[in-house]
């Protein structure tokens, strides 16, 4: 493994392509302005390795690809949540969605911390399981049954609550 560049170097170099890439991926150029610096950040402060098996553009485009669909997975998940209860011209649709928001919240508390915590990262915030991992400290694996279990928990409590069946990708994404 040879090291990389100085990374000032490694920045003045290739800023440029790295936004093209990231904008052309993510069609949104303040969204790829962010994930360009948070992969030159990651390089810089986790002293990365190249392991020089391809040229330094390469290894790069494909750290770029890569946080740049992560950072398209994370948009659609906030994106189902985020969107506005007010964007519904029905006001009975937007009674029956701030209903079926309040009871996601509600059964959320009943969760246990652990949890609470890998339900609100993963399918609210977008986070990946091992980015997930790295901030409970936890196994990755620990992490995707704690998700499994924290998701069949919300839907027997939110059935609990309600008279109809539940479904629950109609509250978040589960990808």
């Amino acid at each position: 493994m040879t090291a990389l560049p100085p990374m000032t170097e490694l920045y003045r170099q290739h800023r440029a392509r790295a936004l093209s890439i990231a904008r052309r991926i993510l069609r949104d150029a303040d969204e790829a302005e962010d994930v360009v610096q948070e992969v030159f950040t990651r390089l810089f402060s986790q002293n990365v390795r190249f392991d020089g098996k391809a040229a330094y553009t390469t290894w790069l485009h494909r750290i770029l690809v890569n946080s740049s669909i992560n950072s398209l997975r994370a948009r659609k998940r906030r994106g189902r949540l985020e969107s506005p209860i007010g964007e519904a011209d029905d006001p009975e649709e937007i009674a029956v969605d701030h209903e079926r928001h309040e009871l996601f919240l509600e059964a959320l508390t009943h969760l246990s911390e652990q949890h609470r915590q890998v339900v609100t990262l993963r399918d609210l915030r977008g986070y990946s399981y091992p980015e997930i991992a790295r901030m409970l400290g936890l196994p990755e694996g620990t992490v995707k049954s704690s998700l499994n279990r924290g998701r069949t928990r919300l839907m027997a409590r939110m059935a609990q609550t309600t008279a109809e069946p539940v479904d629950y990708s109609s509250f978040v994404p589960t990808n």
